[in-house]
């Protein structure tokens, strides 16, 4: 965990509001590692830091682990801060959410596309899921400009050459087709940046839209536009070993 301001920690600790915690320190009030803050501009590391009002320790208070499966809307983009600004998957939780510890997206959907989502504010879980030897299949709906020919679908099944290396094959099938565009399910076991954008692009067909319907036997099914829902224990169990079992078919 990064360092920052002590009275956005006590904050999020809920020890004071920000402008309480800020009076705290220029009254001398509040220690880090036993000395007195003097600045506004201090910052702790709670991992390793110690903060103390009036000589008493403070400790974060327990978190109970949580896992959230997203529906995100197109704009939306998939951080958790934005210099320029704009709105990322954090504003579409509601303050009591993310009151229940910092959530993090677990890998990433493009700003352009759609669909499932992983948060979580599981630190651990999120070192597991993210591990670039374990992939848990994502699944996608995709429509493209024009009527793929034989030679795509191969390539596709077969594994493609892209600028940053081979692609892993992909499981990809056609769900309806009109005169200059086809919608495909295509299912990935690898994770990089706008893959899929680029692999339909190399092949001549550019991405009209794209929506992640699945992660794993995580489906969106009835989750509305924006909306969340918490995973139970046992979802993120089968997340978890969903992940080793791609690595093993590797």
């Amino acid at each position: 965990m990064t360092a920052e301001r002590i009275q956005k920690l006590l904050a999020h600790w809920g020890i004071a509001s920000r402008r309480h915690a800020e009076a705290l320190i220029q009254a001398g009030r509040i220690s880090l590692n036993g000395e007195i803050v003097r600045s506004l501009g201090s910052k702790a590391d709670p991992t390793t830091d110690t903060l103390a009002l009036d000589g008493q320790i403070l400790h974060p208070p327990h978190r109970q682990p949580q896992t959230l499966l997203l529906h995100k809307p197109i704009g939306i983009l998939s951080t958790c801060r934005d210099p320029q600004g704009r709105r990322t998957v954090l504003d579409l939780l509601p303050a009591a959410w993310r009151a229940q510890g910092r959530f993090y997206p677990i890998g990433r959907l493009d700003a352009d596309s759609s669909g499932a989502l992983l948060l979580t504010n599981d630190g651990e879980l999120t070192l597991r899921l993210s591990h670039p030897r374990y992939h848990v299949p994502k699944t996608y709906r995709v429509r493209i400009q024009g009527i793929p020919r034989a030679e795509a679908w191969q390539q596709l099944r077969g594994g493609m050459v892209l600028t940053d290396g081979p692609t892993q094959p992909v499981q990809v099938r056609l769900l309806r087709q009109g005169e200059d565009w086809a919608e495909v399910e295509m299912i990935l076991r690898e994770g990089r940046n706008r893959q899929i954008r680029r692999m339909w692009a190399q092949l001549g067909h550019p991405v009209l839209r794209l929506h992640r319907t699945a992660i794993g036997s995580l489906r969106l099914g009835a989750l509305g536009l924006g909306k969340f829902r918490p995973l139970d224990s046992a979802e993120v169990r089968q997340l978890i070993h969903e992940s080793h079992q791609s690595h093993t078919r590797l």
